[in-house]
């Protein structure tokens, strides 16, 4: 049985992205004995999230925090603004971004979790200009991140 745990503002591990956004690692499905794994996203205007993608073993939600997001869940674009929730079930090809008006801010949580953190550090890397996309190429079955389709969604 998974234990009760805080997670505090200044234990939380910041990925800084271009323009001012960053993910926020909250939990990497250790301390919830792979229950469920949370970031806090924070996107520029106009920023990609992720190029679509699909997980086979787990559900993603999202909630949006603040600004609006546009979201690609199963062929169809949609924008979320503050408030929206967006549920993906395994198998559900998805992608997201802020839409051009705004940054956007929201909650990923990816239930049960797997332990990814350094998938995000790794994509932080490479929205930085540290790596290049294909290190990517090794970590996609470990981290459940099928990509399906090029990085233009939108």
């Amino acid at each position: 049985m998974a234990k009760s745990f805080i997670v505090h503002e200044s234990d939380v591990e910041a990925i800084p992205l271009p323009g001012g956004g960053s993910f926020r690692l909250l939990e990497d499905s250790e301390n919830s004995e792979g229950l469920f794994g949370a970031n806090r996203l924070t996107l520029a205007a106009g920023a990609d999230g992720t190029r679509p993608h699909h997980h086979t073993k787990s559900t993603e939600i999202f909630y949006v925090l603040g600004g609006t997001m546009d979201f690609l869940v199963d062929g169809a674009r949609t924008a979320v603004s503050e408030g929206g929730l967006v549920v993906v079930p395994p198998g559900t090809v998805h992608a997201f971004g802020a839409t051009a008006e705004g940054p956007a801010e929201f909650l990923a949580v990816l239930t049960p979790g797997i332990v990814r953190f350094e998938y995000f550090r790794q994509l932080g890397r490479i929205a930085r200009g540290e790596a290049d996309w294909d290190s990517m190429n090794e970590l996609h079955d470990r981290f459940d991140v099928h990509f399906d389709g090029g990085p233009q969604w939108r």
